[in-house]
């Protein structure tokens, strides 16, 4: 039987589409859960929550927004909830005719005496708003009077809290189907859904927690074949960091990481990344840079080699030294801050047989070589990070895939790559299809620099998976997380706007200790 811990964890990992959640719900109905139980148990719940987050001292009149279907069926569960713990209730229902569960809830939440009204301006008095209009499974555009509705509603003041996504939202892609609820709180219901990991839903959908309605796994696995869509967890992100250490370990044993970044021009980018990769605890740590930026290099980092290369006119590295051996390293990780003058340094590191994590103008001069179909060729793993520029200039058409799912897949199937999407809820996808998003970040990421330290964390902990053979994609993986919860932490403690990369690595080591 599975563990009450490793049920949990499963169940917060997965990601399902709304076809996916209807085929998961048809066996668990089929099996024998009356409808109406399951939605007595997601009312009750929901209201619980409401409860505990809302108090009634504080916000004593809910206005409750129900539609046709079995979302206002729950919407309705948890009025009769609400009003059962003393909360003033109001009812609007914009669509006069439902489901006949949906109708018979309303009929019974009437005859207790709760209010209906035929306006929604009578919701402006209320102290919070509870939208369920919409469930999962929505695709049509909402029009004409609920549109109305809709956009009178966001514009007042009170909270409003969503069951399972807010009204208009696309369940799959998170696109907007003309309007929709800009919800403060969401409550998922059973597994999330995919537009809760969707960069164009995340101004709409607000705080969200998931709402466990205790579905067996073996119904999720039954419906969910590989490859799937996941969520990052903290617990699987830690799983694969390189922790606790052997107690008779030395430096050799924790791989070596060749650093290649940097130029006159773009000295930072290398600062960025090495600081990025040490704070991985990698046994060596080689950085390649111009030859001017030696003695800065050494100065930011004296425990590291630094490789002093030739450099051209514009103060970019022209070559590696001579005699460089890249076999010797366990991975290589390079393009922040290199320029598009450092083309016959990418190609000589694309031709190696190490692991290779490639991001800024390592993608550029990628982009410019037109190699990008080459790379399934290699002999070793290939790692791409682009944010969506980017993603544009190395795979062209794939760019204006409305479902960047889609896109990411198809191009990590291409290319042979595991890629790294960057974004509000970046992506990783390998090239098998499965797929990776990460749940948590903050827009204080969103500085220059921010993406050179992850560079940096994906090579120092890539030389070290390597020797433990662990999977590329799950160390990325806790790359991309450990990354975002720096960027929290360091957040927390000096508001998003006090965030540049330095101080991001400064939070690297702060962030992970929290966890451990």
């Amino acid at each position: 039987m599975l563990q009450v811990a490793d049920r949990v964890e499963e169940i917060n990992q997965v990601v399902v589409t709304a076809k996916q959640m209807a085929d998961i719900e048809a066996r668990v109905f089929d099996a024998g859960m009356p409808v109406a139980a399951l939605m007595e148990k997601v009312g009750c719940l929901i209201a619980q929550r409401i409860r505990e987050l809302y108090a009634r001292e504080d916000f004593p009149k809910v206005g409750i927004i129900v539609g046709p279907g079995h979302n206002g069926g729950d919407a309705l569960v948890i009025a009769r909830e609400l009003y059962f713990l003393g909360y003033c209730i109001l009812i609007y229902r914009p669509i006069a005719k439902s489901k006949e569960l949906t109708a018979t809830h309303a009929r019974y939440v009437e005859s207790l005496g709760i209010s209906f009204s035929e306006s929604v301006e009578a919701l402006k008095d209320c102290h919070l708003l509870i939208d369920g209009l919409f469930g999962y499974g929505q695709e049509r555009s909402l029009l004409n009077s609920i549109a109305d509705t809709i956009n009178q509603i966001n514009q007042w003041s009170q909270p409003i809290l969503s069951i399972d996504i807010p009204s208009g939202v696309h369940t799959d892609t998170g696109a907007v189907l003309g309007t929709a609820i800009r919800a403060k709180h969401t409550f998922c219901i059973g597994l999330w859904k995919l537009a809760f990991l969707q960069d164009q839903a995340l101004e709409f959908i607000g705080t969200t927690e998931l709402i466990d309605i205790d579905l067996q796994i073996a119904d999720v696995r039954a419906v969910l074949k590989e490859p799937r869509i996941q969520r990052l967890t903290t617990k699987s992100a830690l799983a694969h960091l390189p922790l606790p250490r052997p107690q008779s370990t030395y430096k050799y044993k924790m791989g070596s990481v060749l650093l290649i970044c940097g130029s006159h021009l773009y000295s930072g980018g290398a600062i960025l990344t090495s600081s990025g990769a040490r704070a991985t605890g990698v046994g060596m740590q080689y950085i390649a840079v111009p030859e001017s930026l030696q003695m800065i290099m050494s100065g930011h980092l004296p425990e590291a080699i630094i490789l002093s290369c030739p450099e051209t006119e514009t103060g970019a590295i022209a070559r590696l030294p001579e005699g460089t051996e890249l076999d010797k390293f366990d991975a290589i990780a390079c393009g922040p801050g290199l320029t598009m003058d450092a083309k016959s340094v990418m190609e000589q590191v694309i031709a190696s047989d190490r692991p290779l994590v490639l991001d800024a103008d390592g993608l550029n001069v990628l982009a410019h070589l037109g190699t990008v179909p080459t790379l399934s060729k290699r002999q070793a793993p290939t790692v791409l990070t682009p944010h969506a520029g980017e993603f544009k200039r190395l795979f062209g058409e794939l760019a204006s895939e409305s479902d960047r799912i889609v896109a990411i897949r198809t191009a990590a199937e291409q290319s042979g790559a595991v890629i790294v999407l960057k974004g509000a809820r970046s992506a990783i996808a390998n090239s098998q299809g499965s797929v990776w998003i990460n749940p948590e970040s903050t827009p204080a990421l969103a500085r220059g620099g921010s993406g050179d330290v992850l560079t940096g964390l994906a090579g120092g902990l890539l030389a070290q998976a390597v020797l433990k053979k662990t999977p590329v994609e799950s160390v990325i993986q806790s790359a991309v997380w450990w990354h975002s919860h720096a960027g929290i932490t360091a957040a927390a403690e000096r508001t998003e706007l006090g965030v540049d990369a330095f101080t991001l690595t400064q939070f690297l080591i702060p962030a992970l200790k929290s966890y451990i």
